[in-house]
């Protein structure tokens, strides 16, 4: 999985209410650092930040403080309820010998058998959580969808990835194909066209 670097500011005020607020007008979002030897309290620049999180991809984080890189996954964003704007991030830090959970997006690849004979394709979940050490993890879950039939569907049980955990529910559906009226005018013409065919052959044999 790839990773961003993004630049942290360490921050002296933890708790005091106007302290906070004051990071947050100049453009700054308070974030704690946990799973270290202790916790961390910084700060980080809005724009670059709100970056990371309004993309389909998933990173590692590499915060720099000063000389310093310390790898990270995003842990827990509060956002304003008014403005939406992040005002604080929980950053989990992450090492190379130990597993860690995160979010990863699923990409599908082929045509589905379902969806071109007139089927509607519905996606159910665009993210997998899956488990593993840093190095196993994919940036993305790549599935197959060219042998989904209409009616069919593929499950979480259906994707084995090496190394990782999947810790989904195994029966939850990740894609399906549904049936749609074109697909049912369709299957009805081959019906229609195959009896013609019969009565044709039938009559030649007369």
């Amino acid at each position: 999985m790839k990773s961003v670097q993004l630049e942290a500011t360490s921050r002296s005020e933890v708790r005091k209410k106007s302290a906070l607020n004051a990071l947050r007008k100049e453009g700054r979002v308070p974030a704690v650092l946990y799973g270290g030897k202790e916790n961390v309290n910084f700060h980080v620049n809005e724009i670059a930040f709100s970056k990371l999180i309004t993309t389909h991809e998933v990173y590692f984080i590499d915060l720099t403080f000063g000389d310093k890189t310390t790898k990270a996954v995003i842990s827990d964003v509060q956002f304003h309820p008014v403005t939406d704007k992040p005002i604080h991030i929980d950053f989990m830090e992450i090492f190379e010998d130990k597993p860690v959970t995160i979010g990863v997006p699923v990409g599908f690849t082929g045509a589905s058998k379902g969806v071109l004979a007139g089927g509607k394709r519905r996606e159910k979940l665009r993210k997998l959580t899956l488990r593993g050490l840093p190095a196993n993890l994919p940036e993305v879950v790549s599935i197959d969808i060219t042998n989904v039939k209409i009616g069919g569907s593929i499950k979480v049980k259906d994707i084995s990835l090496d190394n990782v955990e999947m810790l989904d529910n195994e029966n939850s559906v990740i894609i399906a194909v549904k049936t749609s009226r074109v697909a049912v005018e369709v299957d009805e013409e081959e019906e229609v066209e195959g009896d013609g065919e019969e009565a044709t052959e039938e009559a030649a044999a007369e």
